[in-house]
């Protein structure tokens, strides 16, 4: 029996449900929606993370980001004692490679690993962008060359991670896109203005982007007769980079698009509404070709979802977390977050809420002044409009959502409240769903061996910080 290939795709920061087969209206993704018209579209999917770093470690490892050590963090380095799928595979005899961006940002080479724990790089390939922002690598050009480097009949994995939508966009890049204004989807925690219609805009041109590339790499596998023989699975490190998306634990940061398809093996034009977790990415692969991890992983495969077994897939809820993200409080401080998604509802755990979850509001400049700050928050014009309108009353509300200290517990209820602008943990007749839900994230955090909950809970503020920005803030007793 012929081994299937895999071709693993993953967006840099994209949010569910930004992909036209969720019917969304201001962006477009032929290449997305043909994977969900040959398969499954999963509406409930979550990642692990809201941050890219720990989510692709996650998904590499099928282990929490609270399990992999370093690599759970941002911008450190990803111990090899922790196998990797693409591994297992190389070691059957699979061609395995990736290109764009697999595992980081962070240094797997501190880590003694021989490449990237995606795989060996191709990056070879490249084209002139059409627009600033746009990375000059050629995805498909790069996946072009590493099937032509496999061997006659070998099969073969390959990860292609697109640095879109990642910031920087060019400003207004949509117009030459051809979108128009009335297209721009405002989510409920961003004001309803130009400024913030303009920069969804450009975000989801970097989308269409990126989903031109997957459309090419799909043509090139149906012209060399692979595409029946690949599972091909499409989805997101982690929300989009906005304020109050992001770097949270609300849905906005860690739900994510996902589609999967198998040839004929899967029942076409499927919509999965169970909730899933990209704990789940690993499992699938490995069931599908047969293999098992060395260790025990904490997902489950997917493919009973697939095939009408949905019975066998038992999780019934979803985990998430965050601990630092950038350099972005006194003494290069994190802000620790747990969340379980449950039935409609989701809950967040703040270990420290006496922090700024968006970083602190200013940092230390060489010449001894301050400037705002936030770092949590991408760059971005979305971040600015906030701030330049703090003091207008009808903006400083959602300025404070994203940057304001926030209590130990926030509940939200997603059926009434996707944008979670209201919290529930304080109202009464939602008493017993948080006393369910906390129960639910203790057990899994325990079961997990969570160090946050453990002996050594600040364990993760000694995890060096290996690339990216130092920075300087004031000492501030609400960051200890």
């Amino acid at each position: 029996m012929k081994q299937p290939n895999i071709l693993f795709v993953i967006a840099d920061d994209q949010s569910y449900p930004h992909a036209s087969a969720y019917g969304s209206k201001m962006v477009k993704t032929p290449g997305f929606d043909r994977v969900a018209g040959k398969g499954a579209l999963f509406t409930n999917a979550y990642v692990t993370s809201p941050g890219c770093s720990p989510s692709r470690a996650s998904i590499l490892t099928g282990l929490y980001p609270w399990q992999v050590e370093e690599a759970g963090s941002h911008a450190s380095s990803f111990s090899s004692k922790y196998q990797c799928f693409p591994d297992i595979l190389k070691n059957a005899g699979y061609h395995i490679g990736y290109t764009g961006k697999g595992w980081g940002p962070g240094n797997w080479e501190i880590s003694g690993r021989k490449y990237n724990p995606a795989g060996p790089e191709y990056n070879r390939q490249v084209l002139e962008p059409p627009y600033t922002g746009i990375s000059k690598i050629d995805y498909a050009a790069n996946f072009k060359q590493f099937l032509q480097e496999r061997k006659p009949g070998q099969p073969f994995y390959f990860w292609i991670g697109t640095h879109e939508p990642h910031r920087p966009f060019e400003n207004q890049a949509w117009i030459k896109q051809g979108y128009t204004m009335g297209q721009a989807e405002v989510p409920a925690f961003l004001p309803d203005k130009d400024t913030i219609k303009s920069d969804l805009l450009d975000y989801a041109t970097e989308i269409s982007w990126f989903d031109a590339h997957l459309t090419k790499c799909m043509n090139e596998l149906e012209r060399i007769g692979e595409l029946d023989n690949t599972i091909i699975i499409v989805m997101a490190d982690n929300g989009m980079s906005f304020p109050y998306a992001k770097a949270n634990c609300t849905d906005a940061g860690i739900h994510v698009p996902l589609a999967i398809c198998w040839g004929s093996k899967l029942k076409s034009n499927q919509v999965v509404k169970t909730l899933v977790s990209s704990i789940d990415i690993a499992p699938t692969i490995l069931a599908a070709v047969g293999l098992k991890a060395r260790d025990a992983l904490s997902g489950q495969s997917l493919l009973p979802l697939l095939t009408d077994n949905a019975k066998a897939y038992t999780a019934t809820a979803v985990y998430a977390g965050r601990e630092r993200h950038s350099f972005s409080r006194y003494d290069n401080m994190g802000y620790p977050m747990r969340s379980v998604r449950w039935k409609n509802l989701l809950l967040v755990h703040n270990f420290h809420p006496e922090r700024w979850p968006a970083g602190d509001p200013e940092e230390l400049t060489k010449g001894g002044g301050l400037k705002t700050a936030y770092y949590d928050i991408d760059d971005a014009p979305s971040k600015q409009y906030l701030v330049n309108h703090r003091n207008d009353p009808e903006m400083a509300a959602y300025l404070e959502r994203s940057v304001g200290k926030r209590p130990e517990y926030e509940l939200y209820d997603l059926s009434k409240d996707v944008s979670c602008l209201h919290n529930m943990a304080e109202d009464k007749t939602y008493a017993k769903a948080l006393a369910t839900m906390q129960q639910l994230l203790k057990n899994k955090l325990v079961a997990t061996k969570d160090t946050r909950i453990g002996n050594n809970p600040e364990i993760w503020e000694t995890y060096p910080r290996l690339e990216g920005k130092m920075r300087n803030f004031p000492k501030e007793t609400g960051n200890k």
